[in-house]
């Protein structure tokens, strides 16, 4: 092993470190200071996340052209390359920066002079081992809140399966041959892929954020039924909202949610216990967390009864608030009409959600269930929020759920 080689290492190895170290280890943990009490100096806050759910073949030789959204801005950014799901040591030949042309949610194109390359403890290449995330160098860009930002990533060589986002209901881009992160046109990326490849998380650096909320979940949380690259889902309709806040009080919104994700069982994705860890705790300054984990649980075989669930709530609320983070417990939404639904998975749901409610596992409640099912058919959701499965949510239930949420119980803290 050569000298270079031998650093690049050991700077991987420092940084996957840090990156796992839990929060309470980290510099940019929130300690229970009080309400939102701002470091001193300039901080790093979560702005965006996409929860691995699966791995797929890898695309060897190819640049992947991620789009992710931003919920806060800042001076900097910061990414996270994930092979937590991989079984090879993922080689990452180079990984860019950019922001998306304005206007354009369908488009590789990025806005010119924008684009930055990335580094990993100084080097623009790295190999991140199996089971493990990476996150890049400070890369310094300014990042507007509310923005498309285009993170490209070019694997040179056959890495074994990738580390994915199943479900990312925006269009991303391929350029099926060679690096080409670096090129702002986008003419190179001349295929379209609904997914999200290796890239898991963005952090901003110095932004007046008070810190970030993670929305954990399933399909309703990952967005399914809302609009194709419109970021109408609800964290994102959350996230429109904590903008009206001021600025000391807003909070970074972080997506946790996977298409077809069980409480406690592995389905797609690591079930939320398994992962919650990676995908809440270790995130960038979480202050609160919204659980909407059961429906699969209960629709899903083999099936989970209410006290196994209420347990698994227990269970996820006291491991938040060993890290000092508030949790709200969201309730389960209707899906009469939708082929998995019977009669004795719809007495568990409601069992589910008298606990939600009654039992005080959780710092505040949030009555989703309520918000969006039919008074006149209870078991069913209103017509007007249906996207025709019975199960999901339109853009309008999206906002619906979103606008429901008590930004009170958000920005209040009980340390």
């Amino acid at each position: 092993m050569t000298r270079a080689i031998k650093v690049r290492h050991v700077l991987a190895v420092l940084v996957t470190t840090l990156v796992l170290a839990p929060p309470s280890a980290r510099a940019d943990a929130w300690p229970a200071l009080g309400p939102f009490a701002l470091a001193p100096t300039p901080t790093w806050t979560g702005t965006w996340e996409g929860a691995p759910s699966g791995t797929v073949p890898a695309l060897p030789g190819a640049t992947v052209r991620n789009v992710v959204h931003t919920s806060v801005g800042g001076s900097a950014a910061r990414i996270r390359i994930s092979n937590r799901l991989g079984t090879q040591p993922l080689q990452l030949g180079a990984v860019t920066v950019a922001l998306q042309e304005p206007g354009a949610p369908g488009s590789p194109k990025a806005v010119a002079g924008s684009m930055r390359t990335a580094t990993f403890g100084g080097a623009g290449n790295v190999t991140i081992p199996a089971g493990t995330d990476l996150v890049t160098d400070p890369v310094y860009i300014p990042i507007p809140a509310d923005a498309n930002l285009l993170v490209s990533v070019h694997t040179p060589a056959d890495s074994g399966p990738a580390t994915y986002h199943r479900s990312a209901i925006q269009a991303n881009f391929v350029a099926p041959e060679g690096n080409s992160t670096t090129e702002e046109s986008g003419t190179a990326y001349t295929v379209d892929i609904g997914n999200w490849y290796y890239v898991t998380g963005v952090d901003v650096l110095g932004t007046s954020a008070a810190g970030s909320v993670v929305a954990l979940g399933d399909s309703i949380t990952d967005g399914t039924g809302s609009g194709f690259s419109a970021n109408h889902r609800w964290p994102d309709r959350l996230a429109d909202r904590l903008k009206a806040l001021p600025a000391n009080r807003r909070l970074g919104v972080l997506n946790a949610g996977i298409s077809g994700n069980r409480l406690l069982l592995e389905g797609n994705g690591p079930s939320a216990l398994a992962r919650f860890d990676a995908d809440v705790l270790s995130r960038t300054g979480v202050r609160v967390v919204i659980v909407m984990e059961g429906i699969n649980d209960i629709k899903g075989s083999p099936e989970q009864k209410d006290p196994a669930i209420e347990d698994a709530y227990r269970r996820l609320v006291s491991r938040a608030h060993a890290r000092g983070i508030r949790v709200i417990g969201a309730t389960l939404t209707p899906y009469g009409g939708h082929s998995a639904h019977t009669p004795a998975r719809e007495a568990v749901r409601q069992k589910v959600n008298t606990v939600i409610r009654t039992r005080g596992l959780f710092d505040a409640v949030v009555d989703f269930d309520a918000v969006v099912r039919d008074p006149a058919l209870p078991s069913r959701i209103l017509p007007a929020y249906d996207p025709g499965d019975h199960l999901h949510f339109n853009d309008a239930g999206m906002k619906a759920m979103a606008d429901s949420i008590d930004l009170a119980t958000l920005t209040a803290w009980t340390p």
